[in-house]
Order: C-alpha cells, then sequence, then structure tokens
C-alpha cells in the first residue's frame, strides 16, 4: 500500500516497517512495550527499499558522522523499527536500539506543547492569556531596534499563544551571539544550568524584545518561557506537571529531564564534539530543550498524536484539542522572514508543520519537530503513520549520507515508489 495523493485526497493506511531487532521491555508495571511488530509487507515497502534505507544510514556509520542511528515507522495498527546500525558511543560497544537514551533537546517542545493544551482544556489558562498574567516581570515589555538601538515600549501584549507559535519577540541568543540583543541574553543567564527556568523567565522580560508579539515568527526561548509559565498555571514544577498528565498515563518512564546514573551506560553519545552529562541534576528544567527520551518511549507519544489525543484508551488530549494545535498560525500578516523552511509549511500550536509529498501549501501536513542533537519526529494523519529518526549529533562535517533530514525523505520516496 502507498502513500495517498494529497491531490485525489483519497485516504490510506499505512503499515509497519519491520526488522530483527528483539525489543527489551523496560518499563514496569503494566506499561508494558509500545511496539507492537507488524508485517511489513502491509506497509508497501520492499526489501531493497529497506536495503537502501539501511545502507544510507549504514553510510553515515562508516563515514564517521554518528556513532549509530536508528528509524522507526509507526501507524495505528502498531511500530517497528525499520532498522538500526551502529553503537550507541564512538568507543561503546553496545549496539544501538530502541531502549538507548537520547539528549532530544527540542523534541521536548512538542511534549510542553501538548502539556500546555491539557491545561487549557481543564480551565487553568487560556492561549490569549497575557504572559504577565503568570508572570508579572513580562506586562512592562519592551522593544529594541537593532539598527539604531532605540528601545522603546512594545505596543502588542505577549500572550501564551505568542509563546506556542514562536511570534513572542523572543530570540535564541545562542543564534546571533554577536548580536545586541544576543549578548544581552548571555548576561541575563540564558545558558545557565544552575537557575530555574522561572528565574531565566524573569530575567529574559527585563530584556527588549526583537519584534512586536504577534508580527513576526522566531524561533526562540518562548516554549523555556512557556514551561515556567505552565509551572505557575498549575501550581507544581514542570517536571511533576509533564509526569502527571503525559508520562505517567502513557508510560513514558524513561523521558526525564535528568538521567539516573544506572543509566548512563545507555546513553548515545555523538562522535564529534562533547554533550552535557545528564546524570548532574541542576534547578534548570528547560521546557524548550531539556528531556532525554528513548525511541521507544517517545513511540507512546507519537502514537497518541496520531490517534487523535488518546493511546491504549487513555485520553490526553481531546481530539478536538489537537486538530486546532494542527492549524496554520504563520499568517498573512506576520513576517516568515525567519522562519526556517522559507515560504513552504507552517506552524501550529507547538508543532511544525509540513506539506506531505504532493501538497501545497495548504496542506494536507504532518506536524513534528526535531532536536539540534540529531533526533526527529513526524505525524502524518493523512497518510497514518509517524516516524522517528534517531542519533547524536554534534558538529562535525557536513554531508553526511543520512540524518534527521534526510530520514525523512527516505521513508516517503519509498512509501512513493
Amino acid at each position: 500500500m502507498k502513500l495517498v495523493n494529497p491531490l485525489a485526497g483519497a485516504l490510506a493506511a499505512t503499515a509497519l516497517l519491520t526488522s530483527s531487532l528483539v525489543f527489551a521491555d523496560h518499563h514496569g508495571g503494566d506499561h508494558g512495550n509500545s511496539i507492537t511488530k507488524i508485517d511489513s509487507a502491509e506497509f508497501g515497502i520492499d526489501a531493497n527499499e529497506i536495503a537502501d534505507i539501511k545502507a544510507q544510514m549504514q553510510a553515515a556509520v562508516d563515514g564517521g558522522f554518528v556513532a549509530g542511528n536508528i528509524l522507526l515507522v509507526g501507524n495505528s495498527k502498531g511500530v517497528g523499527v525499520l532498522e538500526t546500525t551502529g553503537t550507541q558511543g564512538p568507543e561503546q560497544s553496545t549496539p544501538m536500539d530502541e531502549q538507548t537514551i537520547f539528549r532530544i533537546y527540542s523534541m521536548t517542545k512538542p511534549i510542553v506543547s501538548v502539556a500546555t493544551m491539557t491545561l487549557v482544556e481543564d480551565g487553568l489558562l487560556a492561549i490569549s492569556d497575557p504572559v504577565s498574567k503568570y508572570i508579572p516581570e513580562f506586562a512592562n515589555m519592551t522593544v529594541i531596534d537593532e539598527t539604531t538601538g532605540a528601545i522603546t515600549p512594545a505596543a502588542n501584549t505577549m500572550t501564551v499563544q505568542d509563546l506556542l507559535t514562536h511570534e513572542s519577540g523572543l530570540i535564541y541568543g545562542i543564534f546571533d551571539p554577536q548580536s545586541e540583543l544576543g549578548k544581552m541574553y548571555f548576561q541575563a543567564g540564558s545558558l545557565r544550568s544552575d537557575i530555574t527556568a522561572l528565574t531565566l523567565a524573569k530575567n529574559l522580560a527585563a530584556l527588549p524584545l526583537r519584534f512586536e508579539p504577534g508580527t513576526k515568527w522566531n524561533y526562540s526561548r518562548s516554549t523555556d518561557v512557556l514551561g515556567a509559565v505552565i509551572e505557575v498555571a498549575a501550581g507544581k514544577p514542570l517536571d511533576a506537571l509533564l509526569n502527571e498528565r503525559i508520562f505517567e498515563p502513557l508510560g513514558m518512564d524513561e523521558t526525564t529531564f535528568f538521567v539516573d546514573s544506572s543509566k548512563a551506560a545507555r546513553l548515545a553519545q555523538p562522535i564529534h564534539g562533547d554533550m552535557a552529562d545528564p546524570t548532574v541534576v541542576t534547578p534548570m528544567l528547560s521546557g524548550g530543550g531539556g528531556l532525554h527520551s528513548t525511541t521507544e518511549d517517545y513511540v507512546r507519544f507519537a502514537s497518541m498524536l496520531l490517534a487523535g489525543g488518546e493511546y491504549n484508551g487513555t485520553r490526553i488530549l481531546e481530539a478536538d484539542t489537537l486538530l486546532a494545535m494542527q492549524k496554520k498560525f504563520i499568517g498573512e500578516d506576520v513576517d516568515r522572514s525567519a522562519f526556517f523552511f522559507g515560504p513552504r509549511g507552517d506552524w501550529g500550536l507547538g508543532f511544525h508543520l509540513q506539506p506531505i509529498p504532493g501538497a501545497d501549501n495548504e496542506g494536507p501536513f504532518n506536524f513534528g519537530w526535531q532536536g539540534v542533537g540529531g533526533t526527529v519526529f513526524i505525524v502524518d494523519p493523512t497518510n497514518d503513520f509517524f516516524m522517528l529518526y534517531m542519533a547524536q549529533v554534534r558538529g562535525g562535517p557536513a554531508g553526511a549520507p543520512m540524518d534527521l533530514t534526510k530520514a525523512q525523505a527516505a521513508v516517503y520516496k519509498a512509501m512513493l515508489n
């Protein structure tokens, strides 16, 4: 069975790619294992296509780009691993598998966004609420003209929606460290782990915005501030909130801000450069990029999204709420010059929206996001499948035969053939 032609408007189901990998169950209680294997013949990808994708993955390992990688595709019937190659780290012999722990960085953002919308459903906040309702320091924002350096009072109020859609006026200082505003972010502690997310949010509130809220898309610390907002709204720390509303109901026992030292041997490591040691506990619970997870755990989250907010009989989010999160929010009156993907695609309430092959900018879309450390997930409701690609990357040479972008392309290409 092959991909839906979006222009024809028909729906089709896809099945799962499987491999010979034997899955271990590290989950206790009644959570079981999220990996239910299905015959790959249902998926419409033949052995030659599987071999081609495996070869790309192996070439990335052999070429010294990554120590190992894993690609998994699932649908409403089940999930499975297409293939894994390599090891968990450059000096390790342990094979990469579905229980390897990854620093998922910005794949934290969709989780925090979903948690936010559960609070919206419960009436604990509204996306139209001003951020200052929860963090009063945001009440009197200013905007900087980076050409002249002039700082003036902001005309628009920053809302929770602006945080979800990256239209808040905040920035990522690490992306622009030489600008005056980037230097301000560094001085405000944007890279510190010895302060809380709420303290960081208050520090950022004292800085000028790059633009008026709601007028431009710019990838930023918005979800870190959002994490602090929902801590205040729920009256509990972000880790406890995520455990209560997402991780415990889904059985995501391996998804945490910090990794117990007893699990350190399961951490994926990059070949080039160093990554922070997640066994060191700090006050910072970064809603924008602080989580660690396994492929097996994140399958639960992706499966829930594909099923309209429900997983194994447990509803996390109402289907209508999840559909609202997939609405395009970069309107015609919003400057998208900083959007990573140019004129193609859009941004929802916490998700990147990407037209599926053959679709235009009106959709249909898949939705998901990636992590700067080499991980990505997408959910394609039109074609009833999701995929995850996990590796651990920190710098190194360009031109890897397989990476988080090429993994998506490879899966779609195989489905279209």
